[in-house]
């Protein structure tokens, strides 16, 4: 065997080692070709022409196989880890003094086996005209554009803001980043990568702008790093070059107004959404669900949500668990299955009932992919035999020029068949297997995790777009489907996703994905909620005090319980760890339980308490979010756009019009600065009268935190605080 795939597997952040690198080559630089090889092997050759002159000849060196830049440390993702570890034969060669427009061919040799002839031409960057942009280049290769280069000016003093969801800071300037989805599975605000971006920014401090790179393509920027009052953008192009980019004019709510005109303004999601969502991977069979639904009514925690994720046969996602029926060529409906009464789920619909009665609602858990691992059998061959012949999957460019059904690159769920989400025929195809689970089971939303498994620009969606337009817009599509499921059966479109791009703001909810237990991990949702705020995300949230690896102590997951009563959503889970002791959920019972600490459950309690309490306030704050744009969680630029002040305490928020938060981020602090904008404030907890335009130093007892309400709605707020 010998195998080289110019493209690659499409991984927007690693190179695999039988691919050409980079995929366009440049004048002035070295292009890497490699291909990987069957053991046994022991020379490579490459054969090429430049310009259909002589063949020439070089011999590839040994290379080692990449790890595709995917940090993983446990959990679902480490059997990826273990294959990976395998030893796999890899070669590479560089080829250097590659002048612009000419054209290679190539071809690899290994004894008596060779590859198909390969073709590139290497482009160039020249001058190119964009109206109203300013040092604009292109990146061209025989008259095809491939990449526009061009800047926009940063004034001293103007900050740079939003760009979706970002782990790492609220102000970017100085630094550069891109804006490609992808699962980044934990540490987000290390790696600097994000599953919900947007080419989209505010630009606050001097006159007031923002913009937004209308794409759907890759784009990179450097904000200020290299050249200091510049932000310089690349993007990723058609053949012909053609970009827009919209400049908004205003303050930053006047700015996000304009934005969310061109790309979708919010639905509104009813009020049940505010309350405290609950949910653990090893809640996997209708025993658990209720035992954990009866513990928080015994322990007297308020629960509004419950999502169960190990609910399937983690095959079709359609069927639950231990449920008989009989193989079918299109959509089941109730009737159709049988539950024994000692298989894990012996009535789901009586348990959704009951969770109704108790004013509870229920979300299960999605993947928007057919499982082909391993080998299908059953329900789910029936359903990728269906989707072949149905045409309702995304496609792929086979080296040959056909199309083939994608399977899935990534770590999860590898070679799975993918929905064409996009497509309203597949969509509707897809989620009508889903519709039983709405209409007769009742429940009321779906997590629609893992929207990123779409790689690459070979990949063909049945419009015609190809993956390098339409694989970031994936996950916008895939949450429309389900909201448009739960809407046709007369629900809320309640989906919650980690997933999105530039249109999600009008598709659910959305958390801030997969992260360990530690308070670094605790400040990077912080800056991701606030940035995805500031992006057009109303309904935000993630797993607080994480839920990977070893339980939280006391304090981080009372402090981090304490934020999470003061952001869109309130929610905590916990990973699959194989139902081992101790156990790791992150149910308040068990922290306590775990750690021994005895304030957790009356802490908890207090928090949750006054959580339910806050939900007709947060319901009327998205309300006029929706009406407004001023986000729900907003960065306090937002209101105060010229105090320079705000930038030096990034992670505070407003909760609506009225409450600013300040949550206590460090472990062992007995106080916390807090930066009030000039107003008059009521210390929430304690009532007393506090003047702004300050910074003041507050006592942090473990069952507050800092939150001051404006004066003018005291007492208004009042009872929310002192029932």
């Amino acid at each position: 065997m010998i195998r080289h795939r110019p493209f690659g597997s499409g991984h927007p952040y690693s190179v695999d080692t039988e691919q050409r690198h980079p995929v366009d080559p440049v004048a002035g630089h070295p292009v890497t070709l490699g291909v990987r090889t069957s053991g046994g092997v022991t020379e490579v050759v490459l054969e090429y022409t430049v310009d259909g002159g002589a063949v020439q000849t070089v011999s590839l060196a040994p290379a080692q196989r990449t790890s595709r830049g995917q940090a993983v440390d446990g959990g679902h993702l480490a059997s990826a880890q273990a294959r990976l570890a395998r030893a796999a034969s890899g070669w590479t060669v560089d080829l250097d003094g590659l002048t612009a427009d000419s054209s290679y061919r190539y071809r690899f040799v290994a004894g008596a086996e060779r590859t198909r002839w390969f073709e590139f031409r290497v482009a160039a960057w020249r001058p190119f005209d964009l109206p109203g942009l300013d040092d604009v280049t292109a990146l061209s290769a025989g008259g095809s554009i491939l990449r526009v280069r061009f800047s926009l000016p940063l004034a001293p003093g103007e900050r740079v803001a939003g760009f979706g969801e970002r782990y790492d800071r609220l102000d970017h300037r100085g630094t550069s980043l891109d804006s490609i989805v992808f699962e980044q599975y934990k540490n987000q605000g290390a790696e600097r990568k994000t599953y919900l971006p947007m080419p989209f920014a505010h630009v606050v401090g001097g006159t007031g702008w923002g913009f937004h790179v209308r794409t759907s393509r890759r784009v990179w920027f450097d904000i200020g790093e290299s050249t200091p009052d510049r932000l310089w953008i690349e993007a990723e192009t058609g053949p012909d070059g053609a970009l827009e980019v919209a400049r908004f004019d205003g303050s930053p709510t006047e700015v996000l107004d304009a934005f969310l005109a061109e790309v979708g303004r919010p639905k509104e999601l009813p009020d049940w959404v505010f309350r405290l969502w609950a949910s653990g991977n090893e809640w996997n069979t209708q025993a658990e669900v209720m035992r954990q639904v009866d513990a928080h009514r015994n322990h007297d925690i308020p629960v509004g949500s419950v999502v169960i994720e190990a609910w399937s046969d983690e095959s079709t996602f359609t069927a639950w668990r231990g449920a008989e029926y009989e193989v079918a060529d299109g959509p089941h409906r109730l009737a159709d299955f049988r539950f024994p009464e000692d298989g894990p789920w012996p009535d789901p619909k009586a348990m959704v009932d009951e969770l109704h009665a108790r004013n509870i609602r229920l979300h299960l858990w999605q993947i928007p992919l057919i499982k082909m691992r391993p080998h299908p059998r059953g329900q789910v061959a029936a359903d990728a035999a269906a989707a072949i012949r149905d045409g309702v999957l995304i496609n792929e460019l086979a080296p040959d020029g056909a199309l083939r059904p994608y399977r899935n690159r990534g770590w999860w769920f590898p070679l799975g068949l993918m929905p064409d989400l996009t497509d309203e025929r597949a969509a509707k195809w897809w989620t009508d297997r889903r519709r039983y689970l709405v209409e007769e089971v009742g429940i009321d939303g779906f997590k629609t995790d893992g929207g990123e498994h779409a790689w690459g620009r070979d990949v063909r969606y049945l419009s015609g777009l190809s993956g390098d337009e339409g694989n970031s817009v994936f996950p916008v599509h895939y949450a429309k489907a389900y909201g448009d499921l739960l809407e046709s059966a007369g629900k809320a479109p309640v989906t919650f996703s980690r997933a999105g791009f530039t249109g999600s703001q009008a598709h659910g909810a959305f958390w801030a994905g997969d992260e360990n237990s530690t308070w670094e991990a605790f400040r990077w949702s912080m800056f991701a909620g606030l940035s995805a705020a500031s992006s057009g995300i109303v309904y935000w949230g993630w797993d607080f005090a994480g839920f990977s690896g070893e339980i939280p102590d006391a304090e981080l997951y009372l402090r981090s319980a304490a934020a999470a009563a003061f952001v869109p959503i309130m929610q905590y889970h916990s990973e699959f760890n194989h139902h081992r002791t101790p156990s790791r959920d992150r149910t308040p019972w068990n922290i306590a339980e775990r750690t021994g600490d005895e304030s957790v459950m009356p802490v908890f309690r207090r928090f949750t308490e006054l959580r339910d309490r806050l939900v007709p306030y947060l319901a009327a704050s998205a309300r006029e979010t929706i009406a407004t744009s001023a986000p729900l969680m907003r960065p306090l630029f937002f209101d105060h756009p010229s105090d320079d002040a705000v930038w030096e305490h990034p992670l505070q928020w407003m909760l609506g019009a009225d409450l600013l938060v300040a949550p206590v981020l460090e472990p062992g602090a007995t106080s916390w600065q807090v930066y009030l904008p000039a107003a008059d404030w009521v210390d929430a907890f304690t009532g007393e009268a506090v003047q702004g335009g300050a910074v003041v130093e507050r006592d942090t007892p473990i069952d507050e935190l800092p939150v001051f309400v404006r004066a003018g709605a005291w007492e208004r707020m009042r009872p929310v605080f002192s029932p």
